[in-house]
């Protein structure tokens, strides 16, 4: 007996949720066509959120091939079965790493105003990528380098490049 093309084993749950990403950015991108363009000749405003729709609609196509490659392997990733997270440690051990994002974001979000973006957001990266990738003594130096060269870059870009002035925070007001 021959398999239809669309048969059940091609749809896992990854499928379906690249197919609904896939979907979302094509309506992004005719939503993107709706932004009125200036008089004035400038860079388009619909230039950035066109080219991050177009990276997002990229990393689905890469996500439903994936899927369906593994779906056609019939390697289906199992429930798991550990009762763990039924206690506070248990619970906390399997979602550390959500919950130290969302508390890092948090304390950057409240900090932001004193701190300003560029000294915020570089500690921010750093303690994020310690808290997720370990405290290691030897790993602290590659991640104080991210997070300055990544912020740092973006900082630069939106201040050297696009003219934005973004928040120095109180700390650094008076310099």
């Amino acid at each position: 007996m021959t398999t239809p093309l669309l048969s059940k084993r091609l749809f896992n749950r990854d499928v379906i949720v690249a197919l609904f990403l896939l979907v979302v950015c094509a309506i992004l991108w005719a939503a993107s066509l709706e932004i009125r363009e200036p008089d004035y000749g400038q860079l388009s405003p619909a230039t950035w959120p066109r080219i991050i729709i177009a990276l997002m609609t990229l990393l689905s196509l890469i996500f439903l091939v994936q899927s369906v490659r593994a779906a056609d392997s019939g390697a289906e990733p199992q429930p798991t079965t550990d009762d763990s997270t039924e206690t506070y440690p248990g619970f906390y051990q399997y979602w550390r790493n959500v919950i130290w994002c969302f508390v890092l974001f948090g304390l950057y979000l409240y900090l932001l105003p004193w701190l300003g973006m560029l000294v915020g957001a570089s500690s921010f990266v750093f303690l994020l990528l310690c808290a997720l990738g370990g405290w290691h003594p030897q790993k602290l130096l590659l991640h104080a380098a991210i997070a300055l060269v990544t912020v740092g870059g973006m900082w630069s870009l939106f201040t050297f490049v696009l003219d934005v002035i973004l928040p120095s925070g109180r700390l650094f007001e008076n310099l």
